[in-house]
């Protein structure tokens, strides 16, 4: 199944089209924006208008080169996800088992043109990073650029407990060889290493219009939505696709499970508690990461209450009595840290009991 279409961001890819066709495009950028607003898909378009054969101001969709980027079937193309930590022990079958997981999400995303989040533990590990190396040593298959697309970049550190993945790619990043671009997404720049910051051109992807995502809801989403259950979606979407498409889904749950500890801390130390003791301790580490994840956007949609801006999504009546953003922000920078820990050997059920504590002080 090809590509859904890339919805939205006109002025990024003027911008882009102009820089790729005057000979004038980054051979790194970072792109940044909000979950699901479309940055790996921007990527994506941004391999076909660099590998299409007509050098227009708009992939053709036509050539060879644009459907096989279409079908993530191009040879030059090169396309990086969080995955599992390989099991092997030695390096070598480390990187072949991280080729073998890349190539089965591939094959998924071929199947389906909608994609998912990956697991709250997935990373880019060393592994990863070292087939990505071997790959950028190679020459060109089809004889033009090659594009290596990192999606979800933050995710270098995790899992290693040192920074010796992304250091790794900084290297490369440093003297990137002739004819490759390197594309790397995020959230928010400030989760990737400043020394890889320092070397990528940043772009930022603005939210798209309620009407975008309406449409592409109306047009792609098999049963698609109508009515309020169509208006619930585009509103708590926020601008972003990947927002609308997640409600109902795995991201729901972790809402619920970010608003039930919310509710716990605001109601004292002993509710705190005992939500943390009913962590698992070692169990459903991504569903973990994942609730803190929906915990630090819930705060921050309580952040935009105090500035006036309105709430698209359900947050506790009580931390809307703050009158200025500032203790939510710290209460987001709390989540951080432990999301940050959350990567390491670290018992859950005492990394909640802590953020628990951390949060009722400064909420």
């Amino acid at each position: 199944m090809p590509l859904h279409p890339l919805v939205g961001h006109a002025g990024a890819r003027r911008q882009l089209a102009a820089a790729a066709r005057s000979d004038r495009l980054p051979q790194v950028l970072l792109v940044t924006g909000l979950v699901g607003v479309g940055k790996q898909r921007l990527a994506l378009w941004l391999a076909q208008l660099v590998l299409c054969e007509l050098k227009e101001l708009e992939p053709c969709d036509r050539c060879r080169s644009c459907r096989l980027v279409q079908g993530l079937a191009h040879a030059d193309l090169h396309w990086f996800v969080p995955i599992p930590r390989p099991k092997a022990a030695d390096p070598d079958k480390q990187v072949e088992e991280a080729a073998e997981l890349l190539a089965g999400v591939m094959e998924e995303r071929r199947a389906g043109s909608l994609w998912a989040a990956p697991d709250g533990m997935a990373s880019h590990s060393m592994a990863s990073v070292r087939l990505l190396q071997r790959q950028a040593s190679l020459t060109s298959v089809e004889g033009g650029a090659r594009v290596f697309i990192i999606g979800d970049a933050d995710r270098l550190i995790p899992q290693e407990a040192n920074p010796e993945a992304a250091n790794a790619l900084l290297k490369l990043l440093e003297e990137p060889p002739a004819g490759a671009l390197f594309v790397l997404t995020t959230l928010d720049p400030r989760r990737v290493l400043p020394t890889i910051r320092s070397r990528a051109v940043p772009l930022r992807l603005t939210r798209l219009a309620d009407a975008e995502v309406r449409s592409f809801l109306t047009e792609r989403l098999r049963p698609a939505p109508s009515g309020p259950a169509l208006e619930v979606r585009v509103g708590r979407g926020r601008g972003s696709i990947g927002g609308a498409l997640a409600e109902g889904d795995e991201a729901g749950g972790a809402y619920s499970t970010a608003r039930e500890l919310l509710d716990a801390v605001l109601a004292g130390p002993g509710p705190a508690l005992e939500r943390a003791l009913r962590q698992p301790a070692f169990a459903a580490r991504g569903e973990f990461a994942a609730m803190l994840d929906a915990l630090s956007d819930t705060l921050g949609e309580a952040a935009r209450a105090t500035l006036g801006q309105p709430v698209r999504r359900s947050v506790p009546e009580a931390l809307l009595r703050h009158r200025t953003p500032a203790p939510l922000l710290r209460a987001m920078e709390r989540v951080a840290d432990a999301r940050e820990a959350a990567w390491g050997n670290v018992n859950p059920q005492l990394l909640l009991a802590v953020l628990g504590e951390d949060l009722a002080e400064v909420l």
